[in-house]
C-alpha cells in the first residue's frame, strides 16, 4: 500500500509543480509560498484543533494528530526552517530556469537520499545500486550539456546555484522525515510543519515589506495559488502516509515520489514549449532508468 501512496503523491506533487511554475509569472517567490502554505494550514487546521481541544474524534485513523512534547515541536520547527530554506530557493530557480531543466535537476534527489541514508543510518549499497548512481551522475552531466545550449551554465548560474541548494535542503529534510516517522503520527507533522513554515514566510514577507527589500514586490491575487495549496497538501498527505507505513523504504519512497517530473516535463513541452527537449527527454529517460534499477537492486 505504501507504494501506491508514494506513486499518488508523486503524480499530485507534478501537477503542483507546474501550476507553481505557473504562478512564478505573476507573483514573487516569497508570496506565493506564504498563501500557499497558509492556505495548506487552513485545509488542516480542524485536524489539528480537535488535538489542541482533546476532542479525540480522529483517534485511530490516519488523520490523528497525536499529542507532540516540546521536543518534538522543536525538531519540526527545524524541519520547517529546512524545509523553508528548501522552497524558497526550489521556487527561485524553478521561476527563472525552464521548467524541464530544474525538475530534471529535482529528481536526483532521490539519489543523495540514499547517499545520506549510507552515510547517517548505515545502510550499505549493493553492486546494481552503484551501478544506478553512476548512470544518475552520467544523466546529470548529459543535462549540464544540454542546458548550456539555452544559456544555463551548471557551474556559473546562480539560478542552478539555487536549485542545487533545494535539493541539498530537500535531502537533509527527507532523512530526517525518517527519523520523525518512527515515533509521530504524519498528520502531527504535516500540520504542525506547514504552520511553522507560515509564520517563517510571513516574517520574511512583513520584513521585506516594511524595509523595502528588492526582493519584495506587492502581492497580485492568482487562483493558481489555492490549486498550488490543495495539491501540495494532497500530495504530502500521502508522501507521510507512505513513509508511516510498516516496512516502507525512505529511499524508494523517495525515488517513486521525483518520478513527478515526468508531469513537469510533459507540461514544459505542451504548455511552456521548451527547447531542446530530445537531449533532455534522453538525459530524463537515463534518469529515471537509473531509479528504476535502484529500486529493483533495493
Amino acid at each position: 500500500m505504501w507504494l501506491w501512496t508514494a506513486v499518488g503523491s508523486a503524480i499530485l506533487l507534478g501537477i503542483y509543480d507546474v501550476f507553481k511554475k505557473q504562478a512564478s509569472t505573476r507573483n514573487d517567490v516569497l508570496h506565493i509560498l506564504l498563501y500557499a502554505t497558509m492556505l495548506s494550514t487552513v485545509l488542516l487546521s480542524p485536524f489539528i484543533l480537535t488535538s489542541v481541544s482533546g476532542w479525540q474524534w480522529l483517534d485511530g485513523t490516519v488523520f490523528a494528530v497525536g499529542d507532540g512534547t516540546l521536543h518534538d515541536h522543536l525538531l519540526v520547527l527545524l524541519k520547517s526552517v529546512i524545509v523553508a530554506i528548501s522552497w524558497i530557493t526550489g521556487l527561485m530557480g524553478l521561476k527563472n530556469l525552464p521548467i524541464t531543466t530544474a525538475g530534471t535537476i529535482k529528481t536526483s534527489r532521490p539519489v543523495f537520499v540514499l547517499l545520506g541514508s549510507i552515510l547517517i543510518f548505515g545502510e550499505r549499497l549493493n553492486p546494481w545500486q552503484w551501478v544506478a548512481i553512476i548512470v544518475a551522475l552520467f544523466a546529470l552531466w548529459l543535462l549540464g550539456r544540454t542546458s548550456k545550449k539555452e544559456g544555463v551554465d551548471f557551474v556559473r548560474n546562480k539560478w542552478i546555484f539555487c536549485m542545487w541548494i533545494a535539493v541539498i535542503t530537500g535531502v537533509i529534510s527527507a532523512l530526517l522525515d525518517k527519523h520523525l516517522m518512527q515515533g509521530m503520527q504524519p498528520m502531527f507533522v504535516q500540520g504542525w510543519c506547514n504552520f511553522y513554515i507560515t509564520v517563517i514566510m510571513a516574517v520574511i514577507v512583513l520584513f521585506g515589506r516594511f524595509t523595502r527589500q528588492k526582493y519584495y514586490q506587492p502581492y497580485k491575487h492568482d487562483w493558481a495559488i489555492w490549486i498550488i495549496a490543495l495539491f501540495i497538501t494532497a500530495s504530502d498527505f500521502l508522501y507521510f502516509l507512505s513513509l508511516h507505513s510498516s516496512g516502507s523504504m525512505l529511499s524508494v519512497v523517495s525515488m517513486l515520489r521525483r518520478s513527478s517530473v515526468i508531469i513537469t516535463f510533459l507540461c514544459g513541452a505542451l504548455i511552456f514549449k521548451e527547447k531542446n527537449l530530445r537531449q533532455k527527454g534522453l538525459a530524463l529517460l537515463i534518469l529515471l532508468i537509473s531509479m528504476a534499477i535502484l529500486v529493483f537492486a533495493s
